[in-house]
């Protein structure tokens, strides 16, 4: 396989990394079932608006239970084909998801606060890690998004809203309410 070209930051475009369950669909507990994708008033919304102000659109997610034996990866690949293809019913595109299969005590790289996801993502995309943001429901989530260079938002749609945050991270209601924020930050 031959090099890829380096991009140069002008042509890195910014990016919106999402977390999954608890941001953009119902947080439900090791969702194993694609008919279980039911997304959170407003998100559709929301990403629409960030894809057309031009962000690229990629979902970071832990599927422990796949790791738990709750579902195996296939039934965890159906359930984001499920989600992408119903957006996609809204003529809306996820750019990529990444999932981390691995268990908490695994100590994997790539599981949420780690950031070997958004790593990934940032280089396949080319992704100008400085003009992006992750949005969140846990502090993981937020943590994993500082460590990896982008601005954080936690939304307090999910179940872990409480404790610490790194410094400068924005707190808001809901997905449509982050993406209101990033987009009267970013002046657009």
């Amino acid at each position: 396989m031959s090099p890829q070209p380096v991009q140069t930051t002008e042509a890195r475009r910014p990016a919106v990394f999402l977390d999954r369950d608890g941001t953009i669909i119902d947080e439900t507990g090791y969702l194993g079932d694609p008919g279980g994708v039911h997304f959170y008033p407003g998100a559709v919304e929301a990403m629409k608006r960030l894809q057309e102000a031009g962000y690229l659109l990629v979902v970071l997610t832990n599927q422990s239970g796949i790791a738990r034996g709750y579902f195996d990866e296939g039934t965890a690949v159906a359930v984001n084909l499920a989600m992408m293809k119903m957006l996609s019913e809204h003529s809306l595109r996820i750019d990529a998801v990444y999932y981390c299969p691995h268990h908490p005590d695994d100590g994997c790289q790539c599981r949420k606060p780690q950031n070997l996801m958004a790593r990934r993502a940032a280089g396949d995309l080319g992704v100008d890690t400085g003009r992006s943001w992750m949005i969140g429901d846990t502090a993981r989530d937020v943590f994993m998004g500082d460590q990896s260079g982008l601005h954080t938002v936690l939304v307090e749609t999910g179940k872990d809203v409480e404790g610490n945050l790194p410094v400068g991270t924005v707190r808001v209601r809901d997905l449509a309410a982050a993406v209101t924020h990033i987009l009267k930050e970013e002046g657009k």
